[in-house]
């Protein structure tokens, strides 16, 4: 199963996004979506699951959870924005979320993957949307499969 890794769109889905995302079977989305057009478009290429951030409306809030948690293909996902934590980070995120598998999540706008351990898997895909902070837009792209650590990587946009 191939998964899209996005997050802080902040109401700017680019179109290189559809590129990578081509052939992804899910999306993550780990908040400051923006507006809810955000979502539904990207709905258009795969299931979406997603959070609100900081930034998102109260009605986006109204629709979306803080924090998910899926199954896909055995791997227990938690999905965040993380802003609950201030500024968050893999050694947080793993106490927070300790039966989680892999953790995603955003806010900080950098990219960041790192297996914490053989089990557990932490990816920040940065900010997709406008650029920030010095930052390139990025989202990531992460391969799973039953049995074996997910394979990952952080795309620039």
């Amino acid at each position: 199963m191939r998964l899209g890794i996005i997050s802080d769109t902040h109401g700017k889905l680019r179109p290189e996004v559809f590129e990578v995302f081509s052939q992804v079977d899910h999306i993550l989305h780990g908040g400051d979506v923006g507006p809810p057009d955000i979502i539904t478009e990207l709905e258009a290429l795969a299931p979406v699951t997603a959070v609100f951030g900081n930034t998102d409306s109260f009605a986006l809030r109204d629709r979306l959870p803080q924090v998910a948690e899926i199954e896909l293909d055995g791997f227990l996902i938690t999905v965040t924005h993380g802003d609950q934590f201030g500024s968050p980070n893999p050694k947080v995120l793993c106490k927070a979320f300790p039966t989680a598998e892999i953790v995603v999540y955003g806010h900080t706008h950098k990219p960041m993957l790192e297996l914490v351990n053989k089990v557990v898997t932490v990816m920040n895909p940065g900010a997709a949307g406008p650029a920030r902070f010095g930052a390139r837009p990025s989202v990531g792209i992460m391969e799973l499969e039953p049995g074996i650590p997910p394979r990952a990587r952080l795309v620039d946009l």
